[in-house]
């Protein structure tokens, strides 16, 4: 154990330089360290909400409005089903988490289960004492279609924020069905909520040739919907359209959308697939002189009329929008439709001065812990504590450097973790030197004492960090938040802390033995 070769000893002063060279960015300004060469580590820590300010956001998926579309889904195949076959129905309509239909004639009921059958997949077709056909969606199918979208939730909500360009969001499922969204640094928290708010479910639908325009309270022809718009009438009010309920071309279909101008305007320019585009070509192709109802999240938000047939694929959405409005329309359309809405139940915000006074906070309090252990070791164990010393700076400037390369957030609980581990970390130097001392007492020479002290020690203090180590990974893996951080930190220290305690200090002790070779040992 006392013995130390020389790619050993350049190996650890390699990696201290590492370290060293990677933490360093810390001390400079954000704008100073992205001025450093590109062969240079430049990268900072990435500071979590509690210390940079921002806001926090705890989102919730509007499951049951998943039931009532999969309702309507199944409600509209029901009916298009029932026509084809002929089959004359008095009543179709949803009751519950069924859709129920009356049969003009009883004696259809088989031949309407069949066909039912074929166009809903996946549903239970029950009949009733009066003849009624009930189609009920089973549980298990609910269930795997909302847990498919709290996970589709997370995903769109992730890419809608990593349009806007911020730094170190994080964006995670937490719970059933809720997405926790933490911001850091974000400057415009209200048009974030009103980005991740909106569903975004584009549709192209056609309006009612007869009666394009609607008020409310009239009546609407059979499969067509009164929508409003973002049009304001004469009297300042809402325009209405009958628009049909059958989808021509969805939105998920699109593969880019950019905010563009078109006649000193702003628009939004949008682009389909293969198939998508074969579909909005058949249907301007098919509907020349009609009205195109261009509809979001349940509102029109423009009801061109279709000049001409549109067979490239693309095309422009345009209104009364601001530059802002049509660059958030064209990040939403890019980065998808929300399978469900998301409902805002807790919303925090942290503003910069508070985060700057924790960082203070800690870093005083760390700064206290380092300064008290020095002094401790350098008392208690003389030249071998100063020696466990310079393994403890180098420790925490490894932590440092580690955080930095990894960009892991670090958080106040994080900071509460690296004073911990600066703790921890001489540990090991207070087992080895105590070892050590014990074997000067039993009449062992110098470099006998020390091999001992570390061969001795090795084994309880690989025990020892082991158990913590896994504790830390246990508490990454099934914490959340704080305790996260707090487990990032405390794992990267208990790394660290074993190669600086063991490493380092041996490193020091060896050269400084070959260096005096001493009669006796100073501890």
């Amino acid at each position: 154990m006392v013995r130390v070769t020389r790619w050993q000893v350049v190996l650890v002063v390699a990696i201290c330089v590492l370290g060293l060279a990677f933490a360093a960015p810390n001390l400079l300004s954000r704008r100073g360290a992205e001025s450093l060469p590109g062969w240079l580590p430049n990268e900072q820590l990435s500071l979590g909400l509690d210390l940079q300010g921002g806001s926090h956001l705890l989102l919730q998926v509007d499951l049951e409005s998943i039931v009532e579309e999969e309702l309507d889904s199944v409600l509209e195949s029901a009916r298009s089903a029932l026509r084809e076959a002929r089959i004359g129905y008095s009543g179709l309509g949803i009751e519950g988490r069924a859709v129920v239909v009356k049969l003009r004639e009883r004696d259809d009921a088989a031949r309407a289960a069949e066909a039912l059958q074929k166009s809903a997949m996946g549903v239970a077709i029950e009949t009733s004492e009066d003849g009624a056909l009930r189609l009920a969606l089973p549980q298990t199918v609910v269930d795997e279609r909302q847990k498919s979208a709290v996970a589709q939730s997370v995903e769109i909500v992730r890419r809608r924020i990593d349009e806007v360009g911020l730094r170190e969001p994080v964006v995670q499922r937490q719970g059933v069905d809720r997405v926790l969204v933490q911001l850091p640094g974000v400057e415009d928290p209200e048009r974030i909520k009103r980005l991740l708010g909106k569903t975004a479910k584009l549709t192209f639908h056609l309006l009612d040739p007869a009666t394009p325009r609607g008020q409310p309270g009239m009546a609407v022809p059979p499969g067509a919907v009164l929508l409003p718009s973002d049009e304001k009438g004469a009297d300042g009010k809402p325009t209405y359209y009958v628009v049909r309920k059958r989808v021509e071309v969805s939105g998920d279909r699109l593969t880019d959308a950019a905010a563009t101008f078109q006649n000193n305007e702003p628009v939004v320019s949008f682009r389909f697939d293969t198939l998508g585009g074969k579909k909005f070509g058949d249907t301007t192709q098919k509907h020349v002189s009609e009205h195109l109802g261009i509809v979001l999240d349940g509102r029109v938000i423009s009801a061109p009329v279709i000049r001409e047939p549109i067979l490239g694929g693309s095309g422009v959405i345009s209104g009364r929008f601001t530059v802002q409005e049509v660059q958030d329309l064209a990040l939403l359309l890019r980065a998808g439709a929300l399978p469900a809405p998301l409902l805002v139940v807790e919303e925090r915000t942290v503003g910069p001065t508070l985060g700057a006074d924790s960082i203070a906070a800690g870093s005083l309090a760390c700064a206290i812990g380092i300064a008290g252990v020095v002094v401790f070791m350098a008392l208690a164990y003389g030249l071998f504590g100063l020696f466990a010393d310079v393994a403890l700076v180098f420790n925490v400037i490894l932590i440092l450097g580690v955080l930095s390369l990894l960009q892991a957030t670090l958080t106040l609980p994080g900071i509460a973790g690296i004073v911990l581990t600066v703790g921890m970390a001489v540990d090991a130097n207070v087992l080895i030197n105590e070892r050590i001392r014990e074997e000067v007492r039993a009449g062992r020479t110098p470099i006998s004492a020390v091999d001992a002290g570390y061969r001795r020690a090795f084994n309880t203090i690989l025990d020892s960090n082991l158990t913590t180590l896994f504790a830390a990974l246990l508490l990454f893996g099934l914490g959340s938040g704080p305790i996260k951080g707090f487990a990032v930190t405390l794992s990267i220290g208990i790394v660290t802390s074993m190669f600086s305690a063991i490493m380092v200090t041996r490193m020091l002790v060896v050269l400084w033995l070959r260096r005096w070779r001493p009669q006796a040992i100073p501890i």
